[in-house]
């Protein structure tokens, strides 16, 4: 069956603009993946703020709890004693200068930067190569730090970055595979939706979780009621 003939199938199975509870649609985007291979899970949540305005801004980093079902590759900036616990604590790839000049020939074989203090003078050169790729390190979730060991452990697990985009103010991250079983996708669902909640900014007026949709790498999008989702402390 082509997999045209596939998707057309997979879309008859959901209904449009219905709203599904949240363990209902963990269920059903497992039912309606129709790829010979397992297909990622990614969220998309637009957000009732102003990402234009700098008090509106919402990022940050969550562990979610089940990790996103892929292998992340973690390049580390450190010297001296940070780069033998970057080592320790499972990056697969440390140093300093001779990263930068890698990185700057256009290699880009990683997933996650993290960087000392220290080495953000070296690291800040590669901005314009690390930053409209979302590999940029940044204090505020916690991939400038000296405490390299919990910060490649994090990312080993399953961290997940979020950052509103500017058209739009829609969120996306992935959330896990479609092998998952439904309970651990609802858990980190939850876990991702609880986080943004906890970085609501201040200045945000009026309904925050607008719309919550999941969607597997080839199939059809399944709306979440925001209603549904019990939210974490």
């Amino acid at each position: 069956m082509k997999s045209g003939k596939r998707r057309k199938e997979a879309l008859a199975r959901t209904s449009r603009g219905h709203r599904y509870a949240l363990s209902e649609a963990c269920g059903l985007i497992k039912d309606v993946a129709f790829a010979k291979f397992d297909e990622s899970v990614d969220i998309a949540v637009r957000l009732g703020v102003n990402p234009k305005h700098a008090d509106q801004q919402v990022r940050g980093a969550i562990v979610l709890p089940h990790g996103t079902g892929s292998v992340n590759r973690v390049l580390v900036f450190a010297k001296g004693d940070k780069a033998t616990e970057a080592e320790s604590a499972g990056a697969d790839y440390v140093g300093t200068d001779d990263l930068v000049a890698k990185i700057t020939e256009g290699w880009l074989e990683f997933d996650t930067v993290i960087a000392t203090p220290d080495m953000m003078g070296q690291v800040g050169r590669l901005g314009r190569v690390l930053g409209p790729r979302g590999l940029m390190p940044n204090p505020k979730v916690g991939t400038v730090t000296f405490d390299v060991a919990k910060a490649v452990r994090e990312a080993k697990a399953g961290k997940v970055e979020f950052r509103v985009e500017r058209q739009g103010a829609v969120v996306h991250a992935r959330v896990g595979k479609v092998s998952f079983g439904g309970q651990n996708l609802e858990e980190n669902v939850r876990t991702l939706v609880s986080a943004l909640v906890r970085a609501k900014p201040a200045a945000a007026k009026g309904t925050y979780l607008r719309s919550i949709t999941l969607s597997s790498t080839m199939g059809p999008g399944v709306r979440i009621d925001p209603g549904s989702i019990e939210l974490e402390a």
